[in-house]
């Protein structure tokens, strides 16, 4: 096992290399120069050169990388343009809140979706299984912003049993988890649902119900506890997801995750944050891959992770 994981982190390594450079790039291709927002409207050209060198960017681009990945190597991701703080700083806040979002998304995907997957298998081409397909369709299909949206409206505006925004208590997370995990909900559903049907044809399940065992401990004892596997690397796939899509739901619920920290961050041409935020979120993503498939190889003595 200490051999799978240390392959694939090595073969993280190329990727982590390429999401670095690729955002480099990207960001010194945004039209706008730090050096001129920080100075501000009336510096003149002496003061936003002086700010420019302060700040390293009269270096050319080449230097300015192999600087940024000296520097992350070690952990220091330098100081934000924006508020001078420590970047590593910055994001550590904003991360912590962001794996609370994520995984409450997450927990609330896994339940809805688990539920009325199995619930569709088991009364197959019923009504129940004919309306959560409709409503995973819709889940799937509606942009992230409009069902933030839809639901503030809702019940906040005019039925005002949740607050529209804010970070002070439970009842702030229930909207944004509930807009984040939607769509997976409905992914894990769907797959729930196929897996689960294909475990229901097989002769251990007709066996089983053969010896006269109630159905309900046909289902969840023998048919979900074999199906489910298949659902446990499309729930780590979402929860890297979910940590990276969160950007439109804690922009629109002001939620101050790492994904509003980011397009704040892009909007004041903040470089240092904006490189070391997408490297959190891309690490984090690979790191969720390895624990899945270390899960998966626990739970399924077939899989191998040596």
């Amino acid at each position: 096992m200490i051999g799978f994981i240390v392959r694939r982190l090595l073969q993280a390594l190329p990727v982590l290399f390429g999401v670095s450079l690729t955002v480099f790039l990207m960001i010194h291709l945004i039209p706008g120069d730090p050096a001129e927002l920080i100075a501000g409207q009336n510096a003149t050209a002496d003061d936003v050169r002086n700010v420019r060198q302060a700040l390293g960017l009269d270096r050319s681009l080449p230097e300015q990388y192999v600087s940024f990945v000296r520097q992350a190597l070690v952990g220091d991701f330098g100081r934000s343009f924006r508020t001078g703080r420590s970047v590593a700083e910055e994001i550590g806040e904003r991360y912590r809140n962001t794996l609370v979002l994520g995984g409450v998304a997450l927990g609330f995907a896994v339940l809805v979706g688990i539920g009325s997957g199995v619930v569709s298998a088991v009364r197959r081409y019923s009504l129940s299984d004919n309306l959560a397909l409709l409503v995973s369709i819709l889940a799937v299909s509606t942009p992230t912003f409009f069902l933030g949206l839809l639901l503030m409206l809702v019940f906040s505006v005019w039925l005002g049993w949740l607050p529209l925004t804010g970070f002070d208590s439970w009842q702030h997370l229930v909207l944004p988890a509930i807009t984040l995990g939607a769509a997976s909900a409905a992914v894990i559903s769907r797959i729930m649902r196929s897996s689960l049907l294909e475990v229901l044809d097989n002769q251990y399940v007709r066996t089983a119900r053969a010896k006269g065992l109630r159905e309900s401990v046909v289902i969840w004892r023998h048919a979900v506890r074999n199906a489910v596997l298949p659902v446990i690397t499309v729930v780590g796939l979402q929860l890297g997801y979910l940590l990276g899509g969160a950007v439109v739901t804690e922009t629109v619920f002001a939620w101050p995750g790492i994904g509003r920290l980011l397009v704040q961050s892009i909007l004041a041409r903040d470089f240092p944050v904006v490189q070391a935020a997408v490297l959190v979120v891309a690490l984090t993503f690979i790191v969720i891959n390895i624990v899945t498939d270390l899960v998966y190889g626990l739970l399924d003595p077939r899989v191998s992770v040596q």
